[in-house]
């Protein structure tokens, strides 16, 4: 027998005899063996593959859990600029990032995150470069990562190097 229990609006739980049972999950994770899981997006059906890294015991044929972290930082700036950028009419299309993931080994964690954000060429002001700047500082992925983790994001607009470091 199973009774529901509505907790928020964005989920609820059903008590099952063995266990708790999420509804209107983000995604479903299977662990594949030999380190690798297959993540599906609930919505869309779209699956991402990891697999542990060389120096952890992996074969590096996927990303890993930790690349997927870093990643996401960089596709999390990117999504809000959009936002941002579609809202005040700037042409962001071509905007690219390159990350780099930094591990420390005792405790085996993400210490440093750097993304490079490679703006397209186009005259932007300088106000929308603060405005770009600053959304991508306070993307919700950026907010939700440690402080002890640092974060280097550095912008490229043609010529001109603008660093910024967060945490």
């Amino acid at each position: 027998m199973a009774c529901q229990i509505k907790c928020t609006p964005y989920f609820k739980l059903i008590i099952n005899l063995n266990r708790i049972v999420l509804k209107n999950t983000t995604s479903t994770v299977i662990y594949n063996g030999h380190l690798g899981t297959e993540a599906t997006h609930t919505k869309s059906k779209s699956i991402i593959v990891t697999d542990a890294p060389p120096d952890n015991n992996g074969k590096g044929e996927a990303f890993s859990p930790t690349d997927l972290t870093a990643t996401s930082l960089a596709c999390c700036m990117l999504t809000v600029m959009g936002i941002v950028a579609d809202r005040h009419q700037i042409n962001i299309a071509g905007a690219k990032s390159d990350v780099l993931k930094v591990m420390d080994d005792n405790p085996r964690r993400i210490s440093e995150i750097y993304v490079d954000m490679i703006m397209p060429e186009i005259a932007y002001s300088s106000k929308e470069k603060k405005l770009l700047e600053n959304t991508a500082r306070a993307c919700p992925v950026a907010k939700s990562i440690h402080p002890e983790i640092k974060i280097h994001l550095t912008f490229y607009w043609g010529e001109e190097k603008v660093i910024l470091s967060s945490h």
